[in-house]
């Protein structure tokens, strides 16, 4: 990487080197485990002319997303998430047509179909999609761009309200995108994006979530000029507790002129004082990181050294950022858990782990559970409340370790 995707600046700053991983959603078949992996490096960087946080485009969406291992229904918390904005939206803006980018399987959508609104999702991954269908919302294949917009556009017609949850990160051609966005909207619509937020990423040591699937991580400054750079102009901003930290962006045509809301300078001057509209708030990140390892690997070769077991509980992308970039394998992990059937009898990519149903818990009684999803801390203690039957304990690792 040698210029910034979003400005075309060359003044790009290291913020922490990860080394190099295979990438996170590549899970492996049992035939596979004496197969070598492809890794890439994953080292972030920022620009510091629009300071939007990147790394580089090693693989592409087409690699990942055309079959894809993550299927949103299996969070209870994401789901409920989904149908609270629905209903909101609903209330408040009266949309005739509803269309949501990155779909996936229609985990948000079914909430506008039960409400009898005019929708379409856009998904990349046949897989996902077609459970979407299957769950009767209406779905189109496709990764989203200008042309496929203005497909949609010329078939459906205008859509009064776009949504593109966790998508915003995922697509290296942002300003490519984000016109797509622009295309697909009426000219007095709404667009809604919700993105982790590069603040708390930093300040909560969120590094895990740092992966090749993720081009980009975005303040609202940069999230501001992005958005700019499609023809859209941001008018508000929610500050959401999902994804351990996340921000809803609200944005309209910017030929309607809207002026942002006062929440808009407030998450603004947060970040300022943060020291993220400058290289300050950068410098000690690499540390912070480093010391979420150590912490992670003395507990794990303590555990190991007393006898004791330890297994996870599920595989998400971020999960196997943590296990690689600290080197763990089966020998202090024994295995993890997921809900999704779709990963059972694989692999996580890289350290190799294996994932089975979640049952397997409880069979085995194990002394610690370390939480890999720890941004649904509260819906998983309670889904794991039985542990403490067997006086077992459940593991957070970030952003410090934590044993409850």
């Amino acid at each position: 990487m040698t210029t910034c995707r979003l400005c075309g600046s060359a003044s790009l700053v290291g913020v922490v080197d990860l080394g190099a991983t295979p990438p996170c959603e590549r899970f492996l078949g049992a035939e596979q485990l004496d197969e070598p992996e492809t890794t890439y490096p994953l080292h972030l960087r920022v620009c510091t002319d629009c300071w939007l946080a990147q790394i580089p485009a090693l693989i592409t969406p087409q690699d990942t997303f055309t079959e894809y291992a993550y299927y949103s229904s299996y969070s209870t918390s994401w789901v409920e998430h989904a149908r609270r904005f629905v209903a909101d939206a609903a209330e408040r803006l009266r949309p005739r047509f509803v269309v949501e980018v990155a779909s996936n399987d229609g985990y948000l959508l079914r909430h506008v179909v039960e409400r009898d609104i005019r929708c379409l999702g856009i998904e990349p991954s046949v897989n996902v999609g077609q459970a979407a269908r299957d769950n009767g919302v209406p779905t189109l294949t496709a990764f989203l761009g200008p042309e496929t917009a203005a497909a949609v556009r010329a078939e459906h017609g205008p859509a009064d309200l776009v949504v593109a949850n966790n998508v915003y990160a995922h697509i290296p051609d942002v300003i490519g995108f984000t016109r797509g966005l622009r295309a697909l909207l009426d000219d007095r619509g709404w667009v809604s994006i919700e993105v982790q937020h590069l603040l708390t990423l930093m300040e909560l040591n969120q590094y895990d979530t740092i992966y090749h699937e993720h081009f980009q991580y975005y303040t609202v400054a940069s999230a501001e000029r992005a958005l700019a750079s499609g023809g859209l102009a941001l008018v508000d901003v929610e500050l959401l507790p999902t994804h351990g930290g996340s921000i809803r962006l609200w944005a309209r045509p910017e030929e309607l002129g809207a002026e942002p809301s006062p929440r808009v300078a407030e998450v603004l001057a947060a970040e300022k004082a943060a020291g993220l509209h400058e290289l300050s708030g950068y410098a000690q990140f690499a540390e912070r990181v480093a010391r979420v390892r150590r912490e992670l690997l003395t507990f794990l070769l303590d555990a190991a050294a007393q006898g004791r077991t330890v297994v996870g509980y599920g595989a998400p992308g971020k999960g196997n950022t943590l296990l690689n970039h600290c080197g763990i394998r089966p020998d202090l992990l024994r295995y993890t858990v997921d809900r999704n059937p779709y990963k059972h009898g694989r692999f996580t990519p890289g350290a190799r782990i294996p994932v089975l149903p979640p049952e397997q818990i409880a069979a085995d009684r194990p002394d610690y559970v370390l939480v890999l999803p720890w941004n649904l801390r509260e819906e998983l203690t309670a889904q794991l409340s039985y542990v403490r039957e067997w006086g077992g304990r459940l593991v957070f690792p970030i952003p410090r370790l934590e044993i409850v």
